[in-house]
């Protein structure tokens, strides 16, 4: 089952010093000054933070489902997904590690402990 913007939305506010904002018709989602989590202007796709060394994997391995940003993006860590794509569990799993790469890494490791993640999760 695809999930919506409200549902992602939903799961972001919940972690740690997340916070939301409008830019240009956009929600966004960041910490501090980094962004981590994006949606087009009509919700179909998510824009995410992810490991720019594995990017190419990504959407080579299920291009129905993820792209490559814009050309002027390709510096950032960022790839795109249709949301109608994705399930609750990857959606979870998109948002936390994202958010994951520019929180602080204690603030990291208190989540997933509170969470119940094992290390290496």
């Amino acid at each position: 089952m695809p999930v919506s913007v409200d549902e992602v939305c939903a799961l972001a506010r919940t972690l740690p010093r997340a916070g939301e904002a409008f830019v240009r018709g956009r929600v966004k989602f960041r910490v501090g000054s980094i962004v981590f989590l994006s949606f087009s202007k009509d919700g179909e796709t998510m824009g995410f933070g992810f490991p720019k060394e594995w990017r190419a994997t990504l959407v080579e391995n299920e291009p129905e489902k993820f792209s490559l940003p814009s050309e002027s993006d390709m510096r950032f860590h960022w790839v795109h997904v249709r949301l109608d794509s994705i399930d609750q569990d990857e959606m979870r799993d998109l948002v936390e590690n994202a958010w994951a790469l520019c929180a602080p890494k204690f603030l990291v490791e208190e989540y997933a402990t509170a969470q119940g993640y094992r290390r290496g999760d």
